[in-house]
C-alpha cells in the first residue's frame, strides 16, 4: 500500500466534512466543567464514554491517574499516536460566556479551594481529536493502520505524559511510529503552523530553601539571615541571562515567581525560600543555567556564614519540544495543500513549554507538535488595526482567553486528521 500524497489528502477531507455541531456541544460542556490536573475524574469518564461510542476503539481508562487512551487497529501500515490534554488551571474565569465555568475544586497542591477554567484551550484539544477521530472512522475503509489517541493528564504541571509512561501506557498501546500533537494560541483563527527543530523552549521550576539561624532583630549578631542570603541570591541571578549567555546565540529566561520568609518584622527567621523559573531552547543552555543557579545559591549562602547549604529542588520540568525534522518536513507539505496561504512552515519558537515531547522520547519515536489560531478574525483585525493587538487580545492563562468555537474547532480536526492520513497508508492504493 502507498503513503497518501498531500492533494488526496485535501481532497479527503473536503470531500467528508463531518457535522460537528455535537462537538461545539460537547465543547461548551467540557468548558463549563473543567478539572484540575491529577483530578480529571469527571473530563476522563466523559471521554472514556464518547470513545466507547466507536465500534473496534479498545478503550483504557484511568493509565497514570486520569489518563485514556484508545486504539483502532485497522490492517498493516504504521502507527499513529495523537495526543490531546485533559487538565484545566485555578482561574476564576471572567469571559461572561453562557456557558463559562462556575467550578470550583480543593487545588491537592496546597489544599485551597479555587475556581477553575479552561484558560489554556484544553478543552478544544480534546473536542477536535474525538471530532478527527470520528472522520477517521468514518474513511478507515480508505487508510489502513493502527492509531492511537491519548488524552493526557496534568500537562500543565509538566507530570501527566510520564505518569501515562510510568503507569503503562505502552503496555497498552502499541509502541507509536510517529507522534503528534496541536495547541491553540492567541492569533487569528485560519493561522495554523510547525517549524522543525525547537518548537517549545524547555522549562525547570525549583525550589531554593536557605536555611539560616533565626533570632531577635536586635541581635542580628546572634543570628545567620537567610532573607539577606535570598535577596541576594535574587539580584545575582539576574546575572545569568545578562553576564553567562550569548545574547546572540543563545536563549534563556531566569523568573523568580516567589519569595517567602519569616512572620514578624521583629523576628530574623529560621528558613527563606524562593521558586525560580528557567526557559531554555538548547539542552548545554540548560545545564550551564542549571549550575549557575546552584553555584550562585550555595555561594550567597557561604558568604553569610550558612551552616548550612540552601537546598534546591526540583518542582517541575518540561523538556525541550522539539520537532523532528524529517516528520516535519513531511506534515509540512500536507499542511500546504490542506490550509493553503493560512499555513506557515516557520512558525515561530514558543517560550511556552510542553511535556508532550515525553511521549516520544520515552520510545525514542519522532514527533512534531502545530500552533493553530484561534482568535475571531474580527476581533483580531479591530485590535490590529488601532494598534491593541496586546492590550485587547487575551492570551493562554488569562483569565478571559475565549476561543472561537468555529471554525477553530474544523480546522483543528482537519489537522489531526490531515496529520494522521500523511502517515498511514492509502488502502486505494494497493
Amino acid at each position: 500500500m502507498d503513503e497518501f500524497q498531500p492533494p488526496q489528502i485535501s481532497s479527503l477531507i473536503g470531500l467528508n466534512d463531518l457535522d460537528i455541531k455535537e462537538y461545539e456541544a460537547l465543547y461548551k460542556e467540557l468548558h463549563s466543567h473543567p478539572e484540575l490536573s491529577h483530578q480529571e475524574i469527571t473530563t476522563a469518564k466523559t471521554i472514556a464514554e464518547r470513545l466507547r461510542t466507536f465500534p473496534d476503539l479498545e478503550v483504557y481508562e484511568n493509565i497514570g491517574g486520569t489518563g485514556v487512551a484508545g486504539v483502532l487497529r485497522n490492517g498493516p501500515g504504521k502507527t499513529v499516536l495523537l495526543r490531546s490534554e485533559l487538565d484545566a488551571l485555578p482561574i476564576l474565569e471572567e469571559t461572561h460566556l453562557p456557558f463559562a465555568s462556575k467550578k470550583t475544586m480543593r487545588d491537592e497542591s496546597d489544599g485551597v479551594v479555587k475556581p477553575v477554567m479552561h484558560a489554556c484551550g484544553h478543552d478544544m484539544h480534546m473536542v477536535c481529536l474525538l471530532a478527527a477521530l470520528d472522520t477517521l472512522v468514518t474513511i478507515k475503509h480508505i487508510w489502513a493502520g493502527t492509531l492511537v489517541i491519548v488524552f493526557q493528564p496534568a500537562e500543565e504541571l509538566g507530570e501527566g505524559a510520564q505518569r501515562m509512561i510510568e503507569g503503562g501506557l505502552y503496555d497498552l498501546v502499541p509502541t507509536p511510529d510517529v507522534l503528534m500533537a496541536q495547541h491553540v494560541v492567541a492569533k487569528p483563527v485560519g493561522r495554523i503552523g510547525m517549524r522543525p527543530g525547537v518548537m517549545l523552549a524547555g522549562s525547570d521550576s525549583l525550589k531554593l530553601t536557605f536555611r539560616g539561624r533565626g533570632g531577635h532583630a536586635s541581635m542580628p549578631d546572634r543570628a545567620i539571615d537567610p532573607v539577606v542570603m535570598a535577596a541576594s541570591t535574587v539580584m545575582r541571578l539576574q546575572t545569568i541571562v545578562s553576564r553567562q549567555i550569548s545574547p546572540s546565540q543563545e536563549f534563556a529566561i531566569v523568573t523568580v515567581g516567589s519569595l517567602n520568609a519569616g512572620q514578624a518584622a521583629n523576628i530574623i527567621p529560621q528558613k527563606a525560600e524562593m521558586q525560580v523559573n528557567i526557559r531554555t531552547a538548547h539542552s548545554e543552555t540548560r545545564k550551564k543555567v542549571l549550575t549557575s543557579i546552584e553555584r550562585i545559591a550555595k555561594a550567597e549562602s557561604n558568604a553569610s556564614g550558612a551552616e548550612e547549604e540552601p537546598l534546591i529542588e526540583t518542582i517541575t520540568n518540561f523538556p525541550i519540544t522539539e520537532n523532528d525534522e524529517t516528520t516535519t518536513e513531511r506534515l509540512q507539505g500536507t499542511f500546504e495543500a490542506v490550509f493553503l496561504d493560512g499555513f506557515d512552515p516557520e512558525w515561530p519558537r514558543s517560550n511556552a513549554s510542553e511535556d508532550f515531547t515525553k511521549l516520544g522520547l520515552a520510545v525514542g519515536k519522532p514527533c512534531c507538535f502545530w500552533f493553530l489560531g484561534c482568535i475571531d478574525s474580527k476581533t483580531w483585525d479591530k485590535a490590529e488595526k488601532h494598534g491593541r493587538v496586546s492590550q485587547d487580545i487575551p492570551v493562554n492563562h488569562s483569565s478571559s482567553f475565549a476561543p472561537a468555537i468555529q471554525p477553530t474547532l474544523k480546522i483543528g480536526r482537519n489537522a489531526m486528521v490531515a496529520g494522521a492520513l500523511t502517515f498511514l497508508s492509502n488502502r486505494n492504493n494497493a
